[in-house]
């Protein structure tokens, strides 16, 4: 059996005449929608599989499918006789556009065989003369498919070798997925070893030498690996010794490596090409000169061996020596390996005669991290998730590595200037400094998005949701320099089973029951505005002015109070947190707080007013007197018995209405009568808690308002165990007390906060209101029976799939916010938030 490689991102040509069995085979060794078939695309442009006359068209619509199937990193099989050097030529550019290998696979059969299958075909009505001038193609052109492009080319001779082949697929070189960590990204060495075993030993790893005395290699003790990014040699006073030590750690599987431009130059050389030995090669090649052959054959080898790019931990890191962007992440090519080893260029020179070299960086918006090298820069930054590690070791700087996934970066100085640098080092200004203070760009948020997220995988913004999410965002919501967060909708649980209710914690228990989570905690609802606190004492922190301490906003981003009450808020705030020891458990100063404002007219007063209240005065000021009209004419023998018991039915709903939203109207002047009821600490200086237990929270929350009782509410919960009856009961009896007086219900959360199962994340919570609650939300008639019956046709599943992807989408923000990343790829999941709410989903739920 004849094992033919292809890697797994790579576009597949088939060669062979008619009747080849070039179909037959696709079908037999590669996946259904992996292969694209000429005679598929001439029917789907003409109805006819055999008309010729569509050819044209047909390859077409198939080089356009193939290239949309390539752009997503997908293997794809072209299914055509391609035995003419000219129609193969066209898909070897294909696959250089999309910077995929081209593998060509050349069914050698018979002419004999194939006249006889063709001859067999009543579809075919094409004769021997077809088929002898295509195998007389293919003959001539075989030698030369590796020169058109094809980077492998499998020979099948006859028909049993194409039956006993077997497709065998292989990641690129590239690809090291599956390689997690944890690293040590080390910037430009270039024959700096004393710095190298410097550096080494700050990180951890126990340099291994030879009879010599030689470091020859280096071992971490818990198992880290070096990732050298390239430019080892070159300049520095030491090149061999610290190839000797790199690819020995290399060797021993200790560290990986990626190759610089001066070890692409450095191989040329050693292979006896001509090369202009500036730029510290000479030195190097008389470093070497002193080595032994054998030695400068390993140099050569080690050099040309190593792959422009690599792809590590599931694709979240990227290396290469002078950076990569996210179309050419996982790919080969010859431009792929050209923009690692060199990055992109104007084509000018500066006024120190060095290339002018275009700040991809600045740009930079793929979800990978990537460390890389080859610019020389005072200090190691981050710049939009990339970071350049060449900190100008050989030129009297420091060289640098990168802790991965820990982000942290370690140095060591130079131990001299071992090669003036003919342009001074300078700190790295990327553009988006550059820009207004913490401003963003339109582009970062216009059309559609797909944000990537750590607890929920790819989430896709539509762009007519994101274009509504704009206009919130740029008319009504605070300054995005201080929009950190934005919380996610909740679900409500399935339509209860009872008569005469819609929900009920019945059905919010079995949702966790069948998703296998028992320990619950249930949460009063206040009757009050969610509302998201940023509380800071490090106002720079936030690109704020001196004495700023944060702001109180709304769940679609809008400010709570003035400027003046939102200072007097945040200044008792700061002290509760204070006095209740929070800044310095935290080790922070500041943090976010995810709560619930009181009351809710203090958002809600103009709807309460203008919509509530309008239909309450309305039902109320007009019912009564029907009812008095209809029991006078009742007590007159007139035969309105059913309409004066519905009429006082409608005028009971009525009052009851007034009474369930005055509960949420409470006069407030500043900060009288105004609370804050917090319930999780979503954020503080390097660290998110979501995976901390609620009752965490809860302690939390019931300290702060301990310190200030007044300002600060307490938030009531119960813990239940699904397993014990008894504990169910009781919820359940807790809810119909908090209701019966009016409250608004509860929220039924996995006691352990954020919970991944089988099937992914749970609901972080399942909100169960009550039955006057919901007559705000249903209008005043909702119980009657007939509006019971109507409203129990609600689906929630819609409702569930957006709190899960909205709930993911604010644990991204806020994962980015404590690592430090930019400002827009904060407020990109910010962002992604708000325009998640224009989906079309029943308002009421």
């Amino acid at each position: 059996m004849a094992a033919l490689t292809v890697p797994d991102m790579s576009l597949v040509v088939l060669v062979g005449t008619s009747g080849s069995g070039k179909s037959t085979f696709a079908r037999e060794k590669f996946a259904p929608f992996e292969t694209l078939s000429s005679d598929f695309f001439r029917g789907l442009v003409s109805n006819d599989e055999n008309s010729q006359a569509a050819t044209g068209a047909a390859f077409e619509a198939l080089r356009f499918v193939a290239g949309q199937r390539l752009k997503a990193g997908l293997l794809t099989v072209i299914d055509a006789t391609n035995v003419r050097s000219e129609d193969r030529r066209s898909l070897v550019q294909l696959a250089r556009d999309h910077d995929v290998l081209p593998v060509a696979i050349v069914l050698d059969v018979p002419e004999r065989v194939c006249i006889e299958r063709n001859a067999a075909r009543s579809d075919r009505d094409f004769g021997a003369r077809v088929i002898k001038r295509q195998h007389d193609e293919l003959r001539r052109s075989m030698r030369s498919l590796g020169k058109e492009g094809f980077r492998r080319v499998h020979t099948l001779d006859g028909v049993d070798a194409i039956a006993a082949a077997e497709i065998v697929r292989e990641p690129l070189l590239n690809d090291l997925r599956h390689e997690t960590g944890p690293f040590d990204a080390i910037g430009d060495v270039h024959g700096c070893r004393s710095e190298l075993e410097a550096l080494l030993g700050e990180l951890g790893y126990v340099l291994q030498r030879d009879e010599l005395g030689r470091p020859v290699d280096a071992v971490h003790p818990e198992g880290r690996r070096a990732i050298f990014l390239g430019d080892l040699v070159d300049r520095g006073p030491d090149t061999p010794g610290v190839l000797r030590l790199a690819m020995g750690m290399v060797r021993s599987g200790h560290a990986l490596a990626v190759p610089g431009n001066h070890e692409a130059k450095l191989v040329r050389s050693l292979q006896g090409k001509r090369v202009q030995t500036s730029h510290g090669l000479a030195e190097t090649l008389t470093q070497l000169a002193a080595e032994t052959p054998e030695f400068r054959a390993e140099v050569e080898r080690f050099a040309h061996s190593l792959v422009g790019h690599l792809v590590l931990d599931e694709g979240r890191l990227v290396v290469a020596h002078a950076g990569l962007i996210e179309a050419y992440q996982g790919r080969a090519s010859g431009r792929v390996r050209s923009f690692a080893l060199y990055g992109d260029t104007t084509g000018e020179t500066d006024e120190y005669g060095l290339p002018v070299r275009l700040p991809w960086a600045d740009d930079y918006r793929g979800s990978a991290t990537v460390l890389y090298g080859h610019t020389p820069t005072l200090d190691a930054e981050w710049v939009n998730n990339t970071m350049c590690l060449d900190t100008g070791c050989v030129f009297g700087g420091k060289l640098s590595a990168l802790r991965y996934p820990e982000r942290e970066v370690v140095s060591v100085p130079a131990e001299q200037v071992w090669y003036e640098p003919v342009k001074p080092l300078a700190p790295v200004v990327p553009v988006a400094e550059q820009r207004a203070a913490g401003s963003l760009s339109i582009e970062d948020v216009l059309g559609k998005q797909v944000v990537e997220t750590g607890t929920h995988g790819r989430i896709t913004v539509r762009e007519d949701h994101a274009a509504g999410a704009l206009e919130v965002m740029s008319r009504w919501a605070i300054d995005p320099r201080h929009l950190m967060y934005l919380p996610p909708t909740m679900s409500p649980p399935a339509t209860s089973k009872r008569a005469d209710l819609l929900e009920h914690p019945d059905e919010a228990f079995a949702y966790y029951r069948s998703e296998g989570v028992t320990e619950l905690v249930c949460e009063e609802k206040h009757m009050g505005s969610r509302a998201v606190v940023l509380l800071t004492r490090n106002p720079a922190r936030f690109d704020a002015p001196a004495g700023w301490r944060g702001v109180v906003h709304t769940r679609t981003g809008r400010a709570f109070f003035d400027d003046a009450t939102n200072d007097e808020f945040l200044r008792r705030l700061d002290a509760a947190v204070e006095s209740a020891g929070l800044w310095q458990e935290l080790q922070s100063d500041w943090l976010l707080l995810d709560a619930e404002l009181l009351p809710w007219s203090l958002k809600a007063g103009d709807m309460i007013r203008d919509q509530y209240a309008a239909v309450g005065a309305a039902a109320t000021g007009a019912l009564p007197h029907a009812v008095a009209a209809l029991a006078a004419a009742a007590e007159r023998g007139v035969d309105v018995g059913d309409l004066l018991a519905r009429t006082r039915a409608r005028a009971d709903d009525a009052s009851l209405y007034v009474d369930a939203y005055r509960r949420y109207s409470a006069q407030t002047e500043g900060l009288a009568g105004v609370q804050l009821a917090p319930f999780q600490v979503l954020a503080a200086e390097g660290a998110t808690f979501a995976t901390r237990p609620h009752s965490w929270h809860l302690d939390v929350a019931a300290r702060l308002a301990a310190a200030d009782a007044e300002l600060i509410r307490q938030t009531r919960s119960l813990a239940v165990d699904l397993g014990d009856d008894a504990s169910v009961a009781a919820a359940i009896e807790w809810w119909d007390a908090l209701t019966a007086d009016g409250g608004e219900g509860m929220v039924v959360k996995p006691m352990a906060n954020l919970t991944r199962l089988g099937k992914g994340l749970v609901q972080p919570g399942v909100k169960v209101r009550g039955r006057e609650y919901l007559r705000i939300i249903y209008g005043p008639d909702y119980t009657e029976p007939e509006n019971l019956a109507r409203l129990r046709d609600r689906n929630v599943a819609h409702k569930r799939s957006l709190a899960l992807r909205e709930y993911s989408l604010g644990l991204e923000s806020l994962d980015r916010l404590v690592r430090g990343e930019p400002l827009w790829r904060i407020h990109q999941a910010v962002f992604a938030v708000l325009a998640m709410e224009s989906e079309p989903v029943d308002p009421r739920l």
